[in-house]
C-alpha cells in the first residue's frame, strides 16, 4: 500500500511542478494564466460601474423627488392660484417619481446585496401632504 501512495503522491507533485513552469516560464501558459485573471478583473469593473450607474440614477431621482416636494410645500396655501397649481403640478411629479423610484429599487437591489448605502432610501413616499 506505501508503494501505491508514493506512486500517487510522485504524480501529483509532476503534474503541479509542470503546471507551475508551464504557467510561470512558457509565453502560453503566461498568456492563459493572463487571460484568467483579466476575465475576473473585468467581471470586477462591471459590477461596479453596473452598481455606480445604479446609485447615480438613484440620488439623482431622490433629488428630483425632494425638490418636487419642497415646491408643493412651498406653493400649496398661495393665494394666488397659478402658484396653486404649480403646487400640484409639483405634487405629481413628485408621486410619479417615486412610484417609479420604488420599482426602479425593486428592480435593482441584487446590486447592493442587502448593503443600501445609506444616502440611498429604500423607499420614497408616494402620500404627500
Amino acid at each position: 500500500m506505501s508503494k501505491t501512495w508514493t506512486i500517487i503522491v510522485s504524480i501529483v507533485a509532476t503534474i503541479l511542478v509542470l503546471a507551475f513552469v508551464f504557467f510561470t516560464f512558457v509565453p502560453a501558459g503566461r498568456v492563459m494564466w493572463n487571460n484568467y485573471t483579466h476575465s475576473l478583473e473585468k467581471a470586477d469593473e462591471v459590477d461596479y460601474e453596473t452598481r455606480k450607474k445604479v446609485e447615480d440614477t438613484a440620488r439623482a431621482m431622490i433629488a428630483n423627488y425632494n425638490a418636487d416636494v419642497a415646491t408643493y410645500k412651498a406653493f400649496k396655501d398661495s393665494e394666488v392660484e397659478s402658484e396653486r397649481e404649480y403646487a400640484t403640478q409639483a405634487k405629481l411629479r413628485a408621486i410619479r417619481t417615486a412610484t417609479s423610484y420604488n420599482d426602479y429599487i425593486l428592480k435593482n437591489e441584487y446590486v447592493w446585496e442587502d448593503n443600501i448605502p445609506s444616502d440611498i432610501a429604500y423607499s420614497l413616499e408616494v402620500n404627500i401632504d
